[in-house]
């Protein structure tokens, strides 16, 4: 079990010492499942990067502005909770900040989650 809290206050402070102003934390790996507690001090960002198939941002501590490719950006702050779209983006604490992100990376044999849904065959579940 982790202490969300601790974790936060832990990464927080480090990330005001890091040179890149964040610290970040993977604490659990699960299969397809990880979980990320990311500490920013304002102005710190994370440069645009891909998304994994499937994601959250809950912001624990602070305020973030999330932009993605061609969808415009959002702010969040400290107990709100968005669903990342697979596109390109930026993270950029507007104040000392800490998210916890929550991703479900592709596994073998799931195929493409934009792909559209095979063809059943009549009589044949799906």
């Amino acid at each position: 079990m982790e202490d969300l809290t601790a974790l936060a206050e832990l990464h927080l402070a480090r990330a005001q010492t890091d040179d890149r102003g964040r610290s970040a934390h993977l604490f659990l790996h699960d299969g397809p499942l990880r979980q990320s507690v990311i500490a920013m001090r304002t102005g710190a960002e994370l440069d645009e990067h891909e998304a994994p198939p499937a994601a959250s941002l809950q912001v624990l501590h602070g305020r973030v502005r999330v932009a993605t490719e061609g969808n415009g950006a959002i702010d969040l702050e400290a107990g709100q909770l968005t669903r990342l779209p697979q596109l390109r983006q930026t993270l950029q604490a507007l104040d000392d900040a800490v998210v916890l992100l929550t991703a479900v990376t592709a596994t073998p044999g799931c195929g493409d989650p934009h792909a559209e849904p095979a063809a059943t065959v009549p009589g044949h579940a799906a």
